[in-house]
């Protein structure tokens, strides 16, 4: 802060020269933002003597960047949401203070989103778990629309939003939820909630050092709360929610639980960014990420060119540098030539029947890719060349120039989403389950393993399933990994009863593709017995007509309505 701040009331040392030039302007101003300033670092000391929360020791542990998850809530004091005044300046005189405005206008484009979520449980996946509240933020977009974070509004079953200085929640309706991205889009049918508010207008991407203001209502207090920095870094970044990498804005401001959603403003008061994580780690301070407008802008035109969201396009490959010069001679690479070389193709890809395995990817959409798989950016900047990929929509086609055995060819490639074997997310959707004679067989997927595991199931779940998470690529689109994940004990199951999270490879040696076959085999099963073969060259074995009668008293006995989940019927 500067030392010449002063506080109110109190002249300043310089005061003698701005009275003998009472028609400076210079003097004014100078004078109007030392008492903004000084006003500003009243109100945090104002703050630092407030308790906070102790930090357990499990929140100490964290060290990867994590979503900021929307405030749960207890018992809330009712809002007060006072404006804000300050001393605007006339060009010709002194102050007026018959002028006044309010700090940011544009905040009054800001919401408060109060949710009610119900979470699936993947463990028994027949059961929800207890309902809960939380609070975060949002913001007016045109078109009579609300965005805030995808992880705000998981799982909703409710979703109100209430304007700043009201007292009254509106219903809201979710329009579209972009797990990938972390950005879903709200509406509120009822008139009197749009009556006075300017939507906010978005502005370009910012530059590093430009300053931001990241406005919300964080944990802490129920009015809405300002906090500013600037831009750190830019780059492409873990988007934690959608297991993604897009681009993304890192920034010194504070983002606390509650600001998910919350827009970023630049000093023109213009939307730059949703703020929606932030790192904790013992060694990093006031690191938050603010998703671009880049990526924003992608999320409102997916919508509203499909009428839904599509989601973000992949190029469905695994690449390698190219940057050891024996590497590039060894693939026919000349001094001319930069790129990257195809590792693997997804099956499930467009371009798996053009693309090979080594072949040198040279450019896309006639940007030149480098040996470190980067691109140019901006002046004096570069970034993975997966960010050209992001730029494109579902269904879009690519030139990609590759080269292939020291020849050169050109492929118009069609872009789609991305198919894993192991999805990390299933789209709002309860899970899928299938039950025989107490064998609960399900499909995995990251939430499943986070059920299963906690949060750190990358490292304590088994290590084939973090093997198939990791580096597995799905056959066919419809390929699902199934696994056995408990057994509900009874008299026919005997000796099964430790088999957990265990894949199931094939029944009655026929290969398993996904949970709905499984079932229809089971269901269609004339033969004596049913024989599942799992991994580890493990067997079960049951007689056919015995299991399906054991199924009824087992349903019964566990209070489990159906044996099959509705999507899979």
């Amino acid at each position: 802060m500067d030392k010449a701040v002063r506080k109110r009331g109190r002249k300043p040392k310089n005061a003698v020269d701005a009275e003998a030039n009472p028609n400076s302007n210079t003097a004014v101003a100078e004078e109007v933002v030392a008492s903004l300033n000084a006003a500003a670092d009243t109100t945090k000391s104002d703050r630092r003597g407030s308790k906070r929360r102790r930090k357990t020791g499990k929140e100490k542990a964290d060290d990867v960047a994590i979503v900021v998850s929307p405030e749960r809530r207890a018992s809330r004091h009712s809002d007060h949401n006072g404006d804000c005044d300050i001393l605007t300046t006339v060009a010709d005189g002194p102050p007026q203070w018959e002028s006044v405005g309010k700090v940011v206008p544009s905040m009054d484009a800001v919401v408060k989103v109060f949710c009610v979520h119900t979470e699936p449980n993947f463990s028994l996946p027949w059961q929800r778990k207890r309902q809960y509240s939380s609070s975060s933020s949002g913001f007016i977009i045109g078109g009579r629309r609300v965005l805030t974070n995808a992880h705000s509004v998981e799982h909703h079953t409710q979703v109100k939003v209430k304007k700043r200085g009201s007292d009254t929640k509106y219903l809201a309706t979710v329009l579209a939820i972009g797990t990938e991205c972390d950005i879903a889009m709200l509406t509120v049918n009822d008139d009197e909630f749009w009556e006075g508010i300017s939507p906010l207008e978005f502005g370009d991407l910012p530059a590093l050092q430009d300053a931001v203001t990241v406005v919300g209502y964080p944990i802490g207090g129920d009015t809405i709360s300002v906090t500013s920095g600037v831009v750190s870094r830019i780059e492409i970044l873990s988007y934690v929610h959608g297991s993604t990498e897009l681009l993304g804005l890192q920034i010194d401001a504070a983002i606390n639980s509650g600001n998910s959603g919350g827009p970023a403003f630049n000093d023109k008061g213009e939307c730059v960014g949703i703020a929606f994580q932030s790192l904790k780690h013992e060694d990093a301070e006031n690191i938050g990420y603010v998703i671009p407008t880049p990526v924003i802008m992608h999320f409102i035109q997916d919508y509203e060119k499909n009428g839904e969201y599509t989601g973000f396009p992949i190029l469905g490959v695994e690449w390698q540098k190219m940057e050891n010069p024996d590497l590039r001679m060894s693939m026919g690479m000349g001094n001319e030539h930069k790129g990257v070389r195809i590792k693997r193709i997804e099956p499930t890809a467009p371009e798996s029947n053009v693309l090979n395995p080594s072949d040198i990817i040279l450019s896309f959409d006639g940007v030149n890719v480098a040996n470190d798989g980067t691109v140019p950016f901006r002046h004096g900047e570069r970034i993975g060349f997966s960010y050209l990929v992001s730029q494109k929509y579902t269904g879009d086609k690519a030139l990609v120039k590759i080269l292939r055995k020291s020849k050169i060819h050109e492929f118009n490639i069609k872009l789609a989403t991305h198919k894993r074997l192991i999805p990390a997310h299933i789209g709002g959707q309860p899970p899928s389950y299938y039950i025989i004679a107490g064998f609960v067989f399900t499909a995995v997927s990251v939430p499943y393993l986070r059920s299963e595991y906690g949060k750190d199931y990358d490292f304590d779940a088994p290590v084939k399933l973090l093997d198939k998470h990791l580096h597995a690529m799905a056959q066919s689109i419809d390929e699902q990994l199934i696994v056995v994940s408990q057994v509900l004990v009874a008299d026919i199951n005997i000796g099964y009863e430790e088999i957990v999270n265990t894949q199931v490879v094939a029944f009655n040696n026929k290969p398993v593709r996904n949970l709905k076959s499984l079932a229809d085999m089971v269901e269609s099963c004339n033969e004596e017995f049913l024989k599942f073969d799992l991994e580890y060259d493990q067997i079960v074995v049951l007689r056919t007509k015995m299991a399906k009668e054991a199924t009824r008293d087992i349903l019964l006995t566990h209070c489990i309505p159906s044996a099959i989940s509705s999507d899979l019927t």
